[in-house]
């Protein structure tokens, strides 16, 4: 009688069990109440690296007492059995990254004469070895990631809607080209995972931060984010992502969020400075990060500042939406902004520091991002502001 009993306990505690990781593997790495501001990432790699080990113990437990717990409460067990296959689907297919955010069927480019897609849209633009394009972020941020190439090397384009960070990289490790996929996030970033080693990766860095690969980081590719209307006033010959029609809902749930009208928690914008879902530009110099307020820069429109010993400059354009950093020549060099150009005491650059006078150096572009205050200050704890 009490092996029995106790046969029919294994039944019910494997099934408690395997529902619970199940649930856990979701947890730990979706934005679910409190999981996204735990150190948790080793954990739940831990997790997901051994689940079939998980998984197999589980069920073995199952298998054990099923036949005693059935033979007492043949109801109890088939609910139980229907509500572990019903979570196990929802964790594993509908509750998965790569499930609800799914790749483009195809590519469909355009030059600016075709284009499709409304000028005064955000874009992710690259320009690589004569060759121009820009994604949308209206695209980018429901797919997440888009596979492409430019100028002869392949690209990763991706995009984080929680941080609003935007990132391009080349998908190569140690100078292989690899497969990602999305997997979930981790402090409320989006992560992927490489189809070779099943290591983790950072979107807002390119950093490996679980598994082989760890420590690691992925070539990244310079990129603006500008109105479509500014990019191809700079790149006339530039081509342009169009929607895939296959995802027209899910773009249409994506279409506020660029201008800061989301009314979710987790994408909307703080209209105040300095708050978790306030807007700023982060640039990068070196060592050295610096945080800009956005509410500022609208006010301002060019800021200058010295940055890793190098004086800089911040402008935003007359679209109210585009933005550049560039390096100046020295403490020296002050700048006004006239139509969208540099005017300096001695020369004149276009948005993007070209110089107009071909006889002397353009200004070098420097790595800026439009984020929520929270990711910039999580992924760049030392940053001033």
């Amino acid at each position: 009688m009490n092996n029995k009993y106790a046969m029919k306990k294994l039944f019910y505690f494997g099934t408690l069990f395997l529902v619970l990781f199940e649930m856990a593997n979701v947890y730990f790495i979706m934005p679910m109440p409190g999981s996204q501001k735990m150190e948790s990432l080793d954990l739940a790699y831990f997790l997901y690296s051994w689940r079939w080990l998980f998984r197999i113990l589980f069920m073995l437990m199952i298998l054990a007492g099923i036949r005693f717990a059935f033979s007492t409460s043949k109801w109890l067990v088939l609910g139980s059995i229907l509500l572990l296959l019903g979570i196990a689907y929802a964790c594993n297919f509908i509750m998965a990254a790569d499930s609800m955010f799914k790749q483009p069927v195809a590519l469909i480019f355009k030059n600016s004469a075709e284009n499709k897609v409304e000028t005064g849209r955000l874009i992710l633009g690259i320009s690589l070895n004569g060759e121009s394009k820009a994604y949308p972020i209206q695209f980018i941020g429901y797919h997440h990631q888009v596979r492409d190439s430019i100028g002869g090397k392949p690209i990763m384009v991706t995009y984080c809607t929680v941080c609003r960070t935007g990132r391009v990289f080349e998908p190569l490790i140690e100078g292989k080209a690899e497969e990602f996929r999305l997997v979930g996030m981790d402090h409320f970033n989006a992560m992927f995972e490489d189809k070779s080693s099943g290591s983790w990766w950072r979107q807002v860095s390119g950093k490996a931060v679980a598994g082989p690969m760890k420590g690691k980081s992925l070539p990244e590719i310079p990129s603006n984010q500008t109105t479509l209307e500014k990019w191809i006033e700079l790149y006339p010959n530039t081509l342009i992502m169009q929607a895939d029609e296959k995802f027209k809902e899910k773009y249409e749930g994506v279409s506020k969020y660029e201008y800061g009208e989301s009314k979710s928690k987790l994408t909307l914008r703080d209209q105040a400075s300095w708050k978790d879902k306030s807007w700023v530009i982060g640039v990068e110099n070196g060592s050295e990060s610096k945080a800009y307020d956005w509410n500022r820069l609208q006010k301002e429109r060019i800021i200058h500042d010295v940055l890793g010993g190098q004086p800089v400059v911040i402008i935003l354009g007359g679209d109210n939406n585009s933005f550049v950093a560039l390096e100046r020549q020295n403490k020296e060099q002050l700048f006004n902004l006239r139509n969208d150009s540099l005017i300096s005491a001695d020369n004149r650059y276009n948005f993007i520091g070209i110089s107009s006078d071909s006889t002397k150096s353009n200004l070098k572009r420097l790595n800026a991002y439009q984020e929520y205050w929270h990711s910039w200050q999580i992924f760049h704890p030392l940053t001033k502001k």
